[in-house]
C-alpha cells in the first residue's frame, strides 16, 4: 500500500484549468436581448437630455 504525497508540480497542473463553456452553456439569445435593452436605456436617457439641455421644451422632470 503506497501512499504518495502529491508534490507541487502535480497540483499546479490542476491550478490552471479553466472551465470550458459548453455549447449548451452560452446562451446567445439572453446576451443580445441584455445589450438591445442597455442600448434601449442608452437611448431613451440620451433622448431625455437633449429635450432638456439643447431644446430647452419638451420632456421635463419639474414642470
Amino acid at each position: 500500500m503506497s501512499t504518495e504525497v502529491p508534490q507541487a508540480e502535480d497540483t499546479a497542473e490542476t491550478d490552471d484549468v479553466v472551465r470550458e463553456l459548453g455549447h449548451d452553456e452560452f446562451d446567445p439569445v439572453g446576451t443580445a436581448s441584455l445589450i438591445v435593452v442597455y442600448f434601449l436605456i442608452l437611448v431613451l436617457l440620451w433622448g431625455f437630455m437633449y429635450f432638456i439641455e439643447f431644446l430647452g421644451n419638451g420632456p421635463t422632470v419639474i414642470g
